[in-house]
């Protein structure tokens, strides 16, 4: 099972803050609220964690608080550029020169550490199978 938590609209600059997302994205939850608890980045850390916290408490909400949350993954963290606001400054000679004001959506994914590793065993036998039929033509 999976939950997912959007922000819109995120006053930071996106290139930024796919820094902080990088960070985190494969982690387990309790890992991923450490890293961001103690990051270098804490002004774009402390949006990244409000949202990871809103999609465990979506996930609980999911499974009506049977789900284990110690086997949640960071599955998905997308951060896609939002609207700009851009605005006129003075510049030397008369002139202005634009400054914009970057915004970004942010979109994360956690989901159950069960559902999401596929069984190598399985995958192994796929692959000898495939190999045998190759070999017999």
């Amino acid at each position: 099972m999976e939950a997912r938590a959007i922000l819109r609209n995120c006053p930071m600059s996106p290139r930024k803050m796919r820094l902080v997302a990088d960070q985190i994205r494969g982690a387990k939850v309790g890992d991923a609220l450490n890293m961001l608890r103690f990051n270098q980045k804490p002004m774009y850390a402390k949006y990244m964690e409000k949202l990871l916290i809103s999609a465990i408490a979506n996930y609980k909400q999911a499974t009506d608080g049977t789900g284990n949350e110690e086997d949640l993954v960071v599955f998905t963290v997308t951060v896609d550029g939002g609207r700009m606001l851009k605005r006129i400054t003075p510049a030397p000679q008369g002139r202005a020169h634009r400054v914009r004001k970057r915004s970004n959506h942010i979109t994360l994914v956690v989901s159950d550490l069960q559902e999401d590793v596929y069984d190598e065993e399985e995958y192994d036998e796929d692959v000898e199978d495939l190999e045998e039929v190759e070999t017999e033509e």
